[in-house]
């Protein structure tokens, strides 16, 4: 495995009843809180009232900034930066899924720079500092509660990037899987499928000498597997959802990536097929993500193979390994079609762009730490996701 260092300083709150824990740790940063949220569910199941309630008790002053979008926007973070300089905001609190969190992520970074925050995200700029923030998550899906990323789109000129910084952990966050507990069938989904994807991504990585990371990985895909048609058919389990939330964190807490470096095109080009399309993250991912596999089978057929005999239960006596590779792929997208998620870029309506999506996707140049991409593998991906 290769040399790593691990640090972590978010601090998980996990479980029922944990929204209390606001009025013993917002308190540590400051009274000037600025309440960062979506589109307004939380208002609707109750949640923002509960919020409100806590920081109320503890003397907060709140200011307020709704509507992140599914796919956030600069010019969202643009309204957060001007609420926190002109406020002398002291702390970001994010209540919602992983846009609400990468959001303020980004809020955070630029309320401490004194250019465009869009020079962070494009890594013009690196940042030195961020206000502290906390998050109350209602999805389970990203892992950006317990991590340093953060994706951001620039609508105007259709592009969308991932950043991090050290800086921009959170201080907190409280999961607590009631709160999941109104998210609808084909969010649950898409959660899901991002957090399975999240995992798989860090599973084909160049690394050697991996068994205990790889196994962890086996371990939180089986865990999804086995919890995930239960809960779409029972939306309400405590159990259930308690399962996902946790494993969404652990798929994307940096747990799994000690020593080995995922890959992370994927990714990529789903970032920027929904910076020209707008569409879910996840649902994309779902479409790129088994065409990324069969593009470089021919790299990792052992690799392959592995995953489909401990995670698929694929069955390799008396056949080839690329059968047994491609029967592995295969039950990966008849599960994810199976609960619900999209299979080809058709079910979008996408049908065109194509050059365009690619043009967007190798910006930066060749991508991908287990394989390089070059435009014309991207291209190759994208026609084989169309139908």
């Amino acid at each position: 495995m290769e040399n790593f260092v691990f640090h972590n300083p978010t601090k998980l709150i996990f479980g029922k009843g944990q929204l209390q824990h606001i009025k013993t740790e917002v308190p540590k940063y400051g009274d000037k809180v600025l309440l960062v949220y979506g589109g307004g569910s939380i208002k609707r199941n109750g949640l923002y009232e509960k919020v409100i309630q806590q920081l109320e008790t503890i003397g907060s002053v709140v200011f307020e900034l709704g509507g992140v979008e599914p796919n956030p926007r600069i010019t969202t973070v643009h309204k957060g930066v001007e609420i926190c300089k002109q406020e002398e905001i002291q702390f970001i609190l994010a209540v919602g899924g992983g846009s609400v969190i990468d959001c303020t992520k980004a809020i955070a970074a630029g309320a401490k720079y004194d250019g465009d925050p869009w020079d962070i995200v494009t890594k013009k700029h690196l940042p030195t500092d961020a206000l502290p923030f906390g998050t109350v998550l209602t999805l389970a899906a990203t892992g950006t509660e317990m991590n340093s990323g953060s994706v951001i789109t620039n609508w105007e000129t259709k592009e969308k990037y991932g950043w991090g910084s050290p800086h921009v952990f959170p201080k907190f966050s409280i999961l607590d899987p009631v709160n999941t507990f109104t998210v609808p069938k084909e969010h649950t989904v898409y959660g899901i499928v991002d957090m399975m994807t999240h995992v798989l991504e860090q599973y084909f990585h160049p690394a050697t000498n991996t068994p205990l990371q790889e196994r962890m990985c086996e371990a939180v895909l089986l865990t999804v597997i086995e919890s995930a048609p239960q809960l779409i058919n029972h939306l309400d389990s405590y159990e259930l959802r308690e399962t996902i939330l946790f494993s969404g964190t652990i798929a994307l807490n940096g747990f799994l990536q000690m020593g080995a470096r995922g890959d992370w095109a994927s990714h990529n080009i789903e970032h920027a097929i929904s910076a020209v399309y707008d569409i879910p993250h996840a649902g994309g991912l779902a479409i790129i993500y088994p065409q990324w596999l069969r593009h470089v089978k021919s790299l990792s057929i052992s690799k392959l193979n592995q995953l489909a005999i401990r995670v698929w239960s694929v069955d390799p006596i008396g056949k080839a390994e690329d059968e047994i590779a491609e029967e592995g792929i295969v039950r990966l997208e008849e599960f994810w079609r199976s609960l619900g998620a999209p299979s080809k870029l058709i079910d979008y309506k996408i049908d065109s762009k194509i050059d365009l999506i690619a043009d967007k996707a190798m910006a930066r140049g060749e991508f991908g730490n287990y394989k390089k991409l070059n435009n014309d593998n991207v291209i190759e991906i994208l026609k084989r996701s169309l139908s």
